[in-house]
């Protein structure tokens, strides 16, 4: 294995112990303010957290972690070294966390994952001419607390190649729609996943941008969220075609890209919400009531 990648292997395993936030599981993270690599402030275990989808795991396969000094785990991700590109990225949205102090950062704060060896990381390179957005999995707009939370939102281990119309179309619509559940009367937490196909090649275009290694670009988007309120749980997916262009009805009604985590999981491979009580699972999993999600 390259010594690079065994070191950041060896880094998530390892660190010493430091205050838990009230809203935090156990959990392992990476202060990426800072531009060196240092070893995690707490001992990892991010994927045991209710919002972790099962890792697909292996050694090339990183589970990287965005923390806050004030507010902890700001979001995390699953990155394919071998691919050069992430599989999913999960974050919370609640109360504590969906405060507002600051603007959108400027053009300034997009940055290289540190955190991941230069050989298997994304680059500015990639997307420059290419054609595509820099679409953000963790929406700078879902990370309005701080500074350096959102500044996170804008490294590129968070990103997708995502074409313009999708990205500031029906995708920002859908992100609006999930913020738009994020309040106190809908909500007490959300747990959300996102990402885009990179495992399928059916599901993955088959043409890479012209940038420094290649770009894989999915062919496929997807959101997963589950609503906790009051102890009851329900959960809900998204799923959308990547194109260039999309038709008017297409853009009207998100409730046609709506489906079951059930579903969801069929189409990617990808087991969400595992942590969650198998008796529980298997119900919210199985279940779509578009009127629970005011659509």
């Amino acid at each position: 294995m390259n010594k690079k990648l065994l070191y950041v292997l060896i880094l998530f395993f390892f660190g010493s112990c430091a205050k838990v936030p009230e809203n935090e599981d156990v959990i392992f993270s990476e202060n990426n303010s800072q531009t060196e690599i240092e070893k995690p402030t707490i001992q990892s275990d991010v994927v045991k957290r209710l919002e972790s989808p099962k890792p697909k795991g292996g050694e090339n396969n990183l589970i990287i972690v965005k923390n806050d000094d004030d507010y902890g785990v700001n979001y995390f991700l699953e990155w394919d070294c071998d691919k050069r590109a992430q599989r999913w990225t999960a974050y919370r949205m609640f109360k504590d966390n969906s405060v507002k102090t600051v603007e959108r950062s400027g053009d300034d704060a997009w940055h290289e994952d540190e955190t991941i060896p230069d050989e298997y990381r994304s680059v500015p390179e990639d997307y420059k001419s290419s054609g595509f957005d820099r679409g953000h999995m963790c929406p700078s707009a879902d990370r309005l607390q701080n500074k350096n939370m959102n500044r996170q939102t804008f490294c590129y281990s968070n990103m997708h190649p995502q074409y313009n119309v999708l990205n500031a179309g029906i995708w920002g619509d859908m992100e609006a729609k999930v913020r738009n559940w994020n309040r106190n009367e809908f909500r007490d937490t959300l747990y959300v996943v996102k990402g885009g196909t990179i495992d399928d090649k059916s599901q993955i275009f088959d043409f890479y941008t012209h940038g420094y290694s290649g770009l894989i670009i999915p062919k496929y988007f997807f959101m997963a969220v589950l609503c906790v309120k009051d102890d009851k749980y329900k959960a809900m997916g998204f799923w959308i075609e990547h194109r260039n262009s999309y038709s008017e009805s297409e853009k009207k009604d998100l409730k046609q890209y709506a489906i079951s985590i059930d579903d969801l999981e069929d189409l990617t491979g990808i087991d969400f919400f595992y942590n969650l009580d198998s008796q529980i699972q298997d119900e919210v999993e199985k279940q779509l009531q578009t009127s629970d999600w005011e659509f």
